[in-house]
């Protein structure tokens, strides 16, 4: 069966430019120029994007229940987001939005529709942007939906974190190779030091790679921002991609694919026999 051989997953603060709270468009620009077919993208952002140009627009942002503004500054950024992605994506390669929500990954019918699809992007220029469907979906029944699958006996999945929903791909569509884009170098062993980055974590067992990264999880705390997983989370959905036969590199948005892929440049690779 064909397969897409790469996936870049970047999370929302690699987009932006925090201090200034405006879309860093050197990054867009970047990675729109490296993506090509064959590649699928997994994006967040689109909440943080819809949070700035809401601020910018009316002068305050959104007040009330959490979950409904994180939909509507969801809705709102959705489309900045994917027409930021067109200017800079090769004018001769197509790009395909597709929102994804949990119920899509654990239905078996469900599930196989999606890798067609993404299969059939690569073999027709186009490249496949995929997100979370924010603005739809609805905490509560999500909760409910999951606690019916779990009920039953079935392994579920809940990807309402992106480096989760790269993984559930990744395992998909046979990625050789996953890249997490972050606003850091990768994984450290201390974050207020530079010079403890952890560039290999493998073994010639998956036994070995997981010991590693079960060590690493004890280093990492906090996350970039409210509501993300950090580095933990992150090191849990990299393992469970190397457990399927993916390698994983963890490295800085300012670093192109190809360097990132290469190790030229500094990253956390996670991996089976990989040197």
């Amino acid at each position: 069966m064909a397969t897409l051989d790469l996936i870049v997953k970047i999370g929302s603060m690699a987009l932006i430019q925090k201090e200034e709270g405006v879309i860093d468009q050197n990054i867009f620009q970047r990675l729109g120029m490296d993506l090509k077919p064959g590649m699928l993208l997994v994006t967040s952002g689109a909440t943080e994007i819809g949070r700035l140009d809401y601020i910018q627009r009316m002068g305050s942002e959104l007040t009330g229940d959490a979950q409904q503004v994180k939909a509507d500054y969801s809705a709102q950024g959705q489309t900045i987001l994917m027409d930021t992605y067109r200017q800079f994506v090769r004018p001769e390669y197509g790009i395909r939005q597709i929102l994804v929500e949990h119920i899509h990954f654990n239905d078996p019918q469900k599930r196989a529709h999606i890798r067609d699809l993404l299969i059939r992007a690569a073999k027709q220029s186009t490249i496949p942007i995929v997100n979370y469907n924010d603005p739809v979906s609805d905490e509560e029944i999500r909760k409910m939906e999951l606690a019916s699958q779990r009920a039953s006996g079935h392994q579920v999945v809940e990807c309402v974190d992106n480096d989760e929903t790269a993984e559930v791909l990744a395992n998909l569509v046979n990625a050789k190779t996953m890249i997490l884009l972050t606003s850091t170098e990768g994984i450290y062993l201390n974050r207020e030091d530079p010079s403890s980055l952890v560039r290999l974590v493998t073994g010639e067992t998956i036994d070995e790679v997981r010991s590693q990264v079960m060590e690493l999880m004890d280093h990492c705390v906090g996350a970039s921002r409210e509501g993300a997983g950090g580095a933990r989370a992150k090191l849990a959905y990299a393992l469970r991609a190397v457990e399927h036969g993916t390698t994983v590199i963890i490295g800085h948005a300012r670093y192109h694919i190809a360097d990132l892929q290469q190790g030229s440049v500094p990253c956390t690779r996670l991996g089976i026999g990989i040197h």
